[in-house]
This record gives structure tokens, C-alpha cells and sequence, in this order.
């Protein structure tokens, strides 16, 4: 199935969707990489501030390239990062702040229950920063800029972004696990 979402998501928005359909998504996402993950937690586990709303939030795992004009940031680059970085991450980010989706490429690791049942990781083809830059309509915010540009959290206001797979979805169902289960199985039948 094809869904074409609006930002902000909502728990029903994201349980009906089964691993393998297609999202687009418009509204507003959040970039977080590596860095951007352990300030969320550190300052969560610290109780201070987060600047930005994870309530029902989507998290590109991203490093955008940026180029400030006229005192506005533009998109260049924007394409996904190799989401596993953030697995070990990612079930405390969860258990912690009502997060509802997830972008990056390359599935993750052992986050499967983690997302059960309130969210969702969707799959975006490495290689595809321009095609990702060309659907963010602008930048709206940036935050602890001195992690540096990558690590960064954008906020990004975007339209019809993908498309974008569902790889694991909200019930348990990772894409990714089971496409290495079928190529054990195939590689195993050529020994």
C-alpha cells in the first residue's frame, strides 16, 4: 500500500502501516545522528531542556550539508545516514519520548520490540540526497549547532519526502530480517 502522511503523526497513523509499504511523508522532521541521540538522552537523563518537540516527532537519521544565504539556512545534501549507528540508542530514545517514526537507510539492529507498537523505522535509498534535498521546503530551526553541522538537529519542514519503505513496521515485522534470512537460506543452498 502507498500512504502519503501528515506531520504531526499519531499512533493510529503509524500502526496500520505494514513492513514494505510506501510513505510520504509532509511536515515537519528532526535530524539526529550519533551525536544528536546521546544529547537527547544525556539531557533527558539530567532532566534539562530539549529545545525541540519529540512528542509524536519523525527523526531523520541524517547529516545534512548547509549553506547559509542571506541569513537562511538551505538544504544542499540531505541524504540518509546507516541507521544501525543509533540501534543501541534508540529502544531508551523510545522508552523515553513519544517518538513515532524513524528515517535512515540500511535497517537496524535489535530495535524490533523497541518500536512495537508505537513506532514505526522507514527506509530511505542510500545515494538519494538530492532527490531528499529537493522535498525539504525549508529550514526552520537548527540546534546545538556546535555538535557540528551533521550532528546538528535540523528541523525541517518537508513535503510528499520519500518515498520511503516501511522497514520495520509497528507490529513486530522487520523487512530487513527477513531479506537476511532469505539470502542465508539462498546462500546456503549453494554450498
Amino acid at each position: 500500500m502507498e500512504y502519503h502522511l501528515t506531520m504531526p503523526l499519531k499512533l493510529e497513523d503509524i500502526t496500520s502501516l505494514c513492513a514494505g509499504d510506501i510513505v510520504y511523508l509532509t511536515g515537519t522532521i528532526l535530524t539526529a545522528r550519533d551525536e544528536a541521540h546521546a544529547h537527547i538522552l544525556e539531557k533527558t537523563e539530567k532532566s534539562e531542556n530539549i529545545p525541540f518537540d519529540l512528542d509524536g516527532a519523525v527523526i531523520y537519521h541524517c547529516g545534512p550539508l548547509m549553506q547559509e544565504k542571506n541569513g537562511k539556512w538551505e538544504v544542499i545534501a540531505a541524504g540518509p545516514t546507516t541507521s544501525a549507528r543509533m540501534s543501541k540508542m534508540t529502544p531508551e530514545l523510545l522508552e523515553k519520548h513519544n517518538v513515532l517514526a524513524l528515517i535512515g537507510k540500511g535497517g537496524m539492529k535489535d530495535v524490533t520490540e523497541a518500536l512495537r507498537g508505537k513506532c514505526v523505522y522507514l527506509a530511505f535509498t542510500g545515494g538519494c540526497a538530492a532527490l531528499a534535498a529537493e522535498n525539504i521546503i525549508s529550514v526552520k530551526e537548527v540546534h546545538w549547532p556546535e555538535l557540528g553541522m551533521p550532528e546538528a538537529v535540523w528541523v525541517l519542514e518537508v513535503k510528499e519526502f520519500g518515498p520511503l519503505v516501511v522497514g520495520i513496521d509497528a507490529n513486530g515485522s522487520d523487512l530487513f530480517s527477513k531479506i537476511d534470512e532469505k539470502a542465508r537460506e539462498i546462500y546456503s543452498g549453494l554450498k
